[in-house]
């Protein structure tokens, strides 16, 4: 096996919690086969549980909703009642069993919750595209105890740890941005008071879980209203505060360039390497298909990467790069059954049907 490669199945540790034995993480995949109120379904669980079979050092759950009125998609797993813990409990078991570290993802859609899932969303301000209104005082106050709540869920069922949701353009994201946030109190205005409801999260979780409970944060730099500049310095804050334990940078592709010219020349992912990280570990998401490129992540400055379409494709993509170094997924567009035996529901392959390219027209 080529050095480079061989790199990422050393294990890696943390501040608190247990080590990943690999440094491939499954990426949190939305995939509506999760039971209308949030209880897990037998087909969440097969199509986790196989992940962690297949090799995956981390397997992360798709985003999980801390509030019935944060769900984002039809067929979401929740996390915001007791009534989700039995199920939680029973496919953290697994995964352990299976020497696969667990982590659940908590999210909260803000104004992308749809009206027709939760009645009236809401939003740092009020947001007459989405017709969602402005959280209250009181009412961010209560988002940071979801979050919190859900964490101790979290724990309760088994859970080695969960991950904040704070990318692609929901709760967390939408008060980093200028653009969306427009607030006047505490939460808004300075980058500082835009990114304190983050802040507030990680600490409320910290303080509530146990000290050997691993905390990760999905962010992004790009698109729904976020600036690059401002998202490398909360980062740098996350970083240096050191309160987190991984750090997940969801880059759409990890080899591009930023969007803003001001920043283009060289990889959006060098401007996260490049940060003072002390002993949080960094990792990316973004179109890494083959062992080679989540090794040239890794010598870019990365700990471990994250896996999304790959692992959608092969449920054993860790361990078959392990066999063989030189391994590509199979090619697209694949069809339905292809994926169905890698342990996708039939709602899960109609929702990859959304991805052009990657399912085989019926």
């Amino acid at each position: 096996m080529p050095s480079s490669v061989e790199a990422l199945f050393q294990p890696i540790t943390f501040q608190h919690g247990p080590e990943w034995k690999n440094r491939f993480m499954l990426a949190p995949l939305t995939n509506q086969q999760s039971h209308p109120n949030g209880l897990l379904s037998e087909a969440e669980y097969r199509w986790l549980t196989m992940r962690a079979q297949g090799g995956f050092g981390l397997t992360m759950t798709c985003a999980a909703h801390v509030a019935a009125q944060g769900q984002g998609f039809p067929g979401q797993l929740g996390i915001f009642a007791d009534d989700h813990i039995p199920g939680l409990s029973r496919l953290a078991a697994e995964i352990r069993a299976n020497g696969s570290v667990s982590s659940v993802q908590l999210h909260h859609a803000g104004n992308r919750s749809p009206k027709d899932l939760v009645g009236e969303p809401l939003c740092p301000s009020d947001d007459p595209e989405t017709g969602a209104r402005a959280f209250t005082g009181a009412e961010v106050e209560g988002l940071v105890e979801s979050f919190a709540a859900a964490a101790v869920r979290a724990e309760k069922a088994g859970f080695d740890g969960v991950e904040i949701h704070g990318a692609h353009g929901y709760v967390v994201a939408q008060f980093l941005s200028p653009e969306l946030n427009r607030r006047t109190d505490a939460y808004g205005g300075s980058v500082e008071n835009r990114a304190r409801l983050l802040f507030e999260i990680i600490d409320a979780i910290r303080g509530r879980t146990r000290p050997d409970f691993q905390l990760g944060l999905r962010l992004s730099p790009e698109r729904f209203g976020l600036r690059l500049a401002e998202i490398v310095e909360v980062t740098q804050e996350v970083l240096r505060q050191g309160r987190i334990d991984f750090l997940d940078m969801s880059l759409w592709d990890v080899a591009k360039e930023p969007v803003e010219d001001e920043f283009k020349g060289r990889k959006l992912a060098a401007y996260f390497a490049e940060l003072d990280r002390g002993p949080v570990r960094l990792g990316a998401a973004g179109k890494i298909m083959t062992g080679a490129q989540a090794a040239e992540l890794l010598a870019d400055g990365y700990d471990y990467a994250v896996i999304g379409r790959a692992a959608i494709l092969h449920h054993d993509f860790p361990e078959r790069v392990r066999r063989d170094p030189g391994f590509e997924p199979v090619a697209r567009p694949v069809s339905r059954g292809h994926l169905e035996a890698e342990g996708l529901s039939p709602a899960f392959v109609d929702y990859m049907g959304n991805w052009p390219g990657f399912v085989e027209a019926a």
